[in-house]
């Protein structure tokens, strides 16, 4: 994997040119574009430049299959690089998923898997304010009743909040494969595969990690409005945020996949970001309500999954939780994840993020390690 800056310029056949010095600001640097982003250098947003550049250049070096970083602090970029990786996108036409080699740039999208869910988060939020999205209490088996005569007693509870919290006590399994979510491709209808669940607990009550709820959460959003996601994500949240070049792949039916389908570019993810360390704001404009992003991130249910690096993970609605040491304290993160390495990281009390992308798929250390880096960045932040 060879480091590519972000203008796609490199210096002979060594190692990428920096701009500057290993240490100096120029690290990395962002390169300006007209895609609504404004950069900086890292020590004019409050950053140890030294520090950040030498994680930078440890991800350049390392061989973990990281794709692509974006550092961003109070609204600049900061840091941004790609290397060449292999990648296996979701391409349904192709047989599901091919795996190939990508140079990544500024300008490639990258899947973004289920960052997808936290996005139809945003925009369930943005129905809410509208008029047009059930209440969070209201029962979900109720919001399909052609399939009412099917559901059990058991499963009445199962309501719109425990679906955004992925706690709807219904037993639902997305281990090894073939799984309940690898259904969700194909089958005929989203609402019978998932409510036809047994219920394995009371509803908001234990965690279970389920992409069938944000698949009913779009349905809902989409049976509404009579819009795909796509649309409604390219009128609501993308054009006002001045996103255009987006993929939003489709199910052997035809159908977008709510809960993982969706492909950005990193920049545009570090949008999502950025929106929401303000609160739903966009340079100045109110896109998604700030009261709803506030009760996004708010933890609401333990995951029982732990980080060595971070300890417990929490979960709000459809954004995870958690906290990370800094200096002589901690500080709460905020983020949306996807399979592979996907990642949104945002820490609030700092107004800073970290986007990564990644191919890692399946695999469990790529977690491990994008926190690491995700706390030595926090690290080189200064107050």
């Amino acid at each position: 994997n060879r480091l590519q800056l972000s203008a796609g310029v490199q210096s002979g056949e060594g190692r990428p040119h920096y701009g500057g010095d290993a240490g100096g600001a120029a690290c990395a640097a962002p390169s300006a574009m007209d895609d609504g982003w404004t950069v900086s250098a890292p020590a004019a947003e409050g950053f140890d430049a030294e520090a950040l550049c030498a994680v930078l250049m440890r991800i350049d070096e390392g061989e973990d299959n990281i794709h692509g970083i974006i550092v961003e602090r109070h609204g600049h970029l900061v840091g941004e690089l790609y290397r060449s990786g292999s990648d296996t996108p979701i391409d349904i036409m192709s047989g599901f998923w091919f795996s190939r080699r990508t140079d990544f740039g500024p300008a490639v999208l990258h899947d973004t898997r289920s960052v997808s869910k936290s996005i139809v988060g945003l925009l369930f939020g943005i129905a809410r304010e509208e008029g047009w999205a059930p209440a969070l209490d209201a029962a979900v088996p109720d919001l399909y009743p052609d399939i009412a005569e099917r559901r059990p007693a058991a499963r009445d509870a199962v309501t719109v909040e425990s679906l955004l919290t992925m706690s709807s006590g219904l037993d639902w399994d997305e281990g090894a494969l073939p799984n309940d979510e690898t259904h969700l491709f194909w089958t005929s209808s989203i609402a019978r595969h998932v409510l036809d669940r047994p219920a394995a607990a009371r509803p908001m009550t234990v965690f279970n990690y389920n992409s069938g709820g944000t698949a009913i959460l779009a349905d809902l959003l989409e049976r509404e409005s009579g819009k795909r996601i796509s649309v409604l994500a390219d009128e609501f949240l993308f054009k006002p945020l001045g996103i255009g070049d987006r993929v939003w792949a489709r199910d052997l039916r035809g159908r977008d996949l709510a809960f993982t389908g969706l492909r950005l570019r990193p920049r545009a993810m570090g949008k999502i970001g950025r929106l929401v360390l303000d609160g739903g704001s966009w340079h100045g404009r109110q896109v998604v309500p700030a009261r709803w992003v506030e009760a996004s991130l708010q933890p609401r249910i333990s995951t029982g999954l732990t980080n060595p690096r971070t300890g417990e993970l929490q979960y709000g609605y459809q954004w995870w939780a958690g906290e990370l040491a800094w200096r002589d304290g901690t500080v709460r993160w905020n983020a949306a994840f996807g399979n592979g390495g996907q990642r949104i990281f945002i820490v609030p009390a700092l107004d800073l993020q970290v986007v990564m992308t990644a191919g890692d798929y399946g695999s469990h250390d790529i977690a491990a390690r994008e926190f690491e880096l995700l706390e030595d960045i926090v690290s080189a932040a200064r107050p």
